[in-house]
């Protein structure tokens, strides 16, 4: 079954921005394989991540990332069953964020704005995908 994940996730000091180009190295190398795709927002201590695929891989891959060590306090906010992918030629497209200053690339409200604090702040919301969508498109 198609389907998506979100989890945000703190940045320890040790990950650099290095350790940022290995990570979407490592995503290029192994997600095209498992058919995965997704987006990386990363800031100086935090990330949110959105994957797409098939449940059982996508699972797969988020039990892998819980393991490692540039990161603490994982927290998944939302998984989903989809209808198709939202972002399905990027095997891990990648934006480096002020999060406390995101530029969107569409218009957003204030009240999308207090969304996707919340997604930040590793809480639900029912347009998680729609506004990662807005960050990106």
């Amino acid at each position: 079954m198609l389907s998506n994940l979100i989890y945000v996730s703190k940045r320890k000091s040790n990950c650099t921005e290095e350790e940022i180009k290995k990570i979407l190295d490592s995503c290029e190398r192994n997600n095209s394989g498992e058919d995965i795709t997704g987006v990386l927002l990363y800031s100086k201590d935090s990330f949110v991540q959105y994957l797409e695929g098939e449940y059982k891989k996508i699972f797969e891959l988020y039990d892998k990332i819980k393991l490692d060590d540039r990161h603490k306090e994982i927290r998944l906010i939302n998984s989903s069953p989809i209808k198709e992918k939202v972002f399905p030629s990027w095997h891990m497209g990648a934006k480096k964020l002020d999060f406390s200053n995101i530029e969107f690339k569409t218009d957003i409200t204030e009240k999308d704005k207090g969304e996707f604090n919340k997604i930040l702040n590793g809480e639900n919301s029912p347009n998680s995908v729609e506004l990662l969508k807005k960050v990106f498109n």
